[in-house]
């Protein structure tokens, strides 16, 4: 088993862009995909990336996925900040040893 470890927060002007973290504690990142949540207020949560850099349809491209074998993490990139993208963001990926 692995757990996925997240900054507690991050801010960032709008007009910017900020890079959320996601770092896996063993295993290799790269051996099972890494999908992004966005949950804002009172709303469920909603697939912004899955299988590491790909995007649902509907989502922007300011959002982008990728993972750094060097770090053990995964990063979700947002571009040209918007106040609606204020929200909680979840990285998820899996154990396939189980």
């Amino acid at each position: 088993n692995f757990m996925l470890t997240q900054p507690h927060s991050v801010s960032e002007s709008p007009g910017k862009t900020v890079t959320i973290s996601c770092t896996r504690s063993s295993g290799s990142i790269a051996s099972n995909y890494v999908q992004w949540y966005q949950q804002r207020p009172g709303s469920a949560p909603t697939t912004v990336i899955y299988e590491d850099n790909q995007r649902p349809s509907g989502v922007p491209d300011r959002f982008s996925g990728s993972i750094d074998s060097s770090s053990n993490s995964a990063s979700l990139t947002i571009s040209g900040l918007k106040t609606e993208d204020e929200a909680d963001y979840y990285c998820q990926s899996y154990d396939s040893s189980n």
